[in-house]
This record gives structure tokens, sequence and C-alpha cells, in this order.
């Protein structure tokens, strides 16, 4: 009986404990005034301007850009970013644009290329790409098809040169 007694006791006190840290807590944020909103700081700074990505070393990989932004009162005018460059890309068009290529067209027998037309499919940090490109290639080895007609003239003439002899 009195182990009971003494439990209830505990959890009177408990749960007076708990009231009393609830009447506490709520009268503290009632007791807060409301902070006005900062203002947002209107800055002379222009928006950052990027140069393209340098590699550290050979034409891809990783390397760095600079950036520069104007402004009057701007604490950082200059600053520098890492970048990378794919090795996989083609660099004639700029090595920060990605461009999807058509199939290769029909050889151009006066020229002796063959051409295909690639669109941007992505342009890494803002950089400025074609639209489309077009890029061309020798189209190889030419050779004129000889007339059927002509192989089957000389096997039969060895033919009957073989039996005449």
């Amino acid at each position: 009986m009195q182990q009971q007694q003494q439990q209830r006791r505990m959890f009177t006190a408990a749960f007076l404990a708990l009231v009393f840290i609830l009447a506490a807590v709520t009268t503290t944020e009632a007791g807060k005034k409301e902070k006005p909103e900062k203002k947002a700081k209107k800055s002379d700074c222009g928006e950052w301007q990027w140069s393209v990505c340098v590699p550290t070393s050979g034409d891809c990989g990783l390397g760095t850009r600079e950036g520069t932004r104007t402004g009057a009162e701007c604490k950082q005018t200059t600053k520098t970013q890492k970048c990378k460059i794919p090795c996989n890309w083609k660099k004639q068009f700029g090595a920060e644009c990605k461009y999807q290529f058509q199939a290769w067209g029909e050889c151009d027998l006066n020229t002796a290329l063959k051409t295909r037309t690639g669109n941007l499919k992505r342009a890494l940090h803002n950089a400025d790409c074609q639209k489309t490109v077009t890029i061309s290639k020798p189209c190889g080895k030419l050779t004129k098809p000889k007339p059927q007609e002509s192989k089957k003239k000389k096997k039969e003439g060895k033919k009957q040169e073989k039996m005449l002899d």
C-alpha cells in the first residue's frame, strides 16, 4: 500500500512539473516580440560574367574559369571557380557545347566530302553556343563500280583459252 502511495506522489509530482514547464514555455514565447523582417539590401552589383573554362593541362579535364561583376559597393568583383571540360565533346564547336549529331549524309562526289548536322543538346555554364552546327569529313576511298558483264566476259575468255590449249 505504501508503495502505491509513493508511486501516486511521484506521478503527481511529475505531472505538476510538466504543467509548470509548459506554462513557462508558453509565457516565454508570448513575451517575445516579433522581429520585423530584414529589408533586402538593394545591391548595385551586376550579374557574374564567367569566362570560358581553361583546362589545367591538355584540352580537356579539370580547369578554372574567372568571374567578374561590376558595382561600386560590391565586396567582391572577381573570383575564380573550378570547372571541368568533358573529354568526349567535340572541341571545334566550343568545349562547353554538347551537340546531338545526325547520321552522316551521302558522299558528295564533287567535293569528296560527307556532312552531318548537330543540334545543341547542352551548354555548360551558360556558354554561348550555336543552335546547330555542320561538320564534314572525307568520304574515304571511292571505288568506281565495275560492270559485271566485263568480269563474265573475262572469265569466259580465259575458259576458252584453256580449252584451246
